[in-house]
C-alpha cells in the first residue's frame, strides 16, 4: 500500500518541476499524480518521484538500473513509472532531460487513446 507523504515533498517536486510547465497534482491512492500542463507525467509514493515511462524513454530507466513503480509490496505488479535518478534535484539539466523525456511519454500515450464516440442514434426509417 502506498504511503502518505508529507506536502513538503510534493511542494518541492513542483517547485522544480515548474520550469517545464504548468505542474499540478491529484491525489492518488495516498500518493499523488503529477500533471505537467495538463499531462500525466509523474508519481509520488513512498516518499520517492517515479517518471513515466515508455518504448521512447525506458531504456534509460533500464540502463541505470532504476526499479519500476510497484503499487504494492505484497505483489510482483509493476507500472510504467521507473523511480526518478537522484541527480535531477541537484542539476537543472538531467531534471529537464529526465522529467521532460516522461513528459514526452505522456503526451505520446494521450495521443494513443481513442476519442470517446458520442452514441448516434438509428435513423429512422420511412414507412412504405
Amino acid at each position: 500500500m502506498l504511503a502518505s507523504m508529507p506536502s513538503r515533498f510534493l511542494d518541492f517536486v513542483i517547485e522544480q518541476c515548474s520550469p517545464l510547465g504548468v505542474i499540478t497534482s491529484r491525489s492518488m491512492f495516498g500518493g499523488h499524480c503529477l500533471y505537467c500542463d495538463g499531462v500525466v507525467f509523474a508519481l509520488l509514493a513512498n516518499d520517492a518521484l517515479f517518471l513515466k515511462a515508455d518504448d521512447g524513454n525506458r531504456p534509460r530507466f533500464e540502463a541505470r538500473g532504476l526499479p519500476p513503480f510497484q503499487p504494492f509490496d505484497d505483489q510482483n505488479v509493476t507500472m510504467s513509472y521507473y523511480a526518478a535518478p537522484p541527480e535531477i534535484f541537484e542539476d537543472r539539466d538531467a531534471l529537464r532531460e529526465w522529467v521532460g523525456a516522461s513528459v514526452d511519454a505522456g503526451r505520446r500515450a494521450k495521443s494513443r487513446k481513442r476519442p470517446v464516440k458520442t452514441p448516434t442514434r438509428p435513423k429512422a426509417r420511412r414507412g412504405r
